[in-house]
């Protein structure tokens, strides 16, 4: 079972799970524990081999998405959450909606963080060079090369050397486990453009520069989903400018209990 922390406020309050990218682990969001077990219970985890859930050396070769959503499903069955809103980062938000194919009546809605929903020729580019030289060069190297592909500016900084850190605590086989998980992502792109029946938030930062575009297309088109750019702000807006972020998903997430329809509009 993956390595976990509840915090529980009372039968009265909604759930909000939080949910790393890959490298990372629940430390990424320490700049929103405060804030948001004031309001909600809140549930943060480590995926597995991230963090404090050690990596399997008898797991299989090959991860799939779904093999980490039942992850997830474990852990809240576990702890008897119905529902709860479920918040993600990075490659965390794939895995968000790989669950809101398999668990959608239990989500009240999605926040998307940095989210990934196409490769553009750039992102295209680099993933084709750790195809070439993962299983030759340190994995450590090449996430860091990545790190900063994707975050590549100076207020970025912080942001990417969390990930850095954390992804330290990876080995080389478990690394190459949620690498060949690229080899998923075309159909689960496809998922993004089908209406889900819940409210979706997508968080982007305006120096998102791999990733905003496809996701300003997405929300032009796709009913029931929403985009909040954050100025001057790379990939990972929770890390980069917590305090907007925090007020504003808070009241979101405040909004959408209230009124679904007007829940975008804070």
């Amino acid at each position: 079972m993956l390595f976990h922390k509840k915090y529980y406020k009372s039968d009265l309050h909604e759930w909000v799970v939080f949910i790393h990218g890959a490298g990372g682990s629940s430390a990424v969001w320490y700049k929103q524990l405060k804030s948001f077990k004031e309001e909600f219970n809140v549930l943060l985890l480590d995926l597995r081999g991230h963090g404090k859930t050690p990596s399997n050396e008898k797991e299989t070769k090959n991860y799939s998405f779904e093999m980490i959503a039942h992850d997830v499903i474990e852990i809240i069955d576990f702890l008897k959450i119905k529902k709860a809103h479920f918040v993600g980062v990075s490659l965390g938000t794939l895995i968000i909606r790989q669950l809101g194919d398999m668990i959608q009546d239990r989500m009240h809605s999605m926040i998307l963080v940095g989210a990934i929903t196409r490769f553009n020729l750039k992102s295209r580019f680099w993933v084709s060079i750790g195809r070439i030289f993962k299983n030759v060069m340190p994995y450590m190297w090449l996430y860091k090369i990545f790190a900063f592909v994707i975050m590549p500016s100076k207020n970025h900084s912080e942001a990417r050397n969390l990930f850095i850190n954390e992804a330290k605590k990876l080995c080389q086989k478990e690394f190459l486990r949620w690498f060949r998980l690229t080899g998923q992502l075309k159909s689960l792109f496809e998922k993004f453009e089908d209406r889900i029946q819940i409210p979706v938030l997508f968080v982007m930062g305006d120096q998102d520069y791999l990733f905003l575009e496809p996701v300003k297309h997405l929300t032009e088109n796709v009913k029931n989903t929403f985009l909040w750019i954050v100025e001057e702000c790379g990939h990972v807006v929770n890390v980069e400018k917590p305090d907007i972020f925090n007020a504003y998903v808070i009241r979101y997430l405040h909004n959408l209990k209230s009124n679904p329809e007007l829940s975008w509009k804070v």
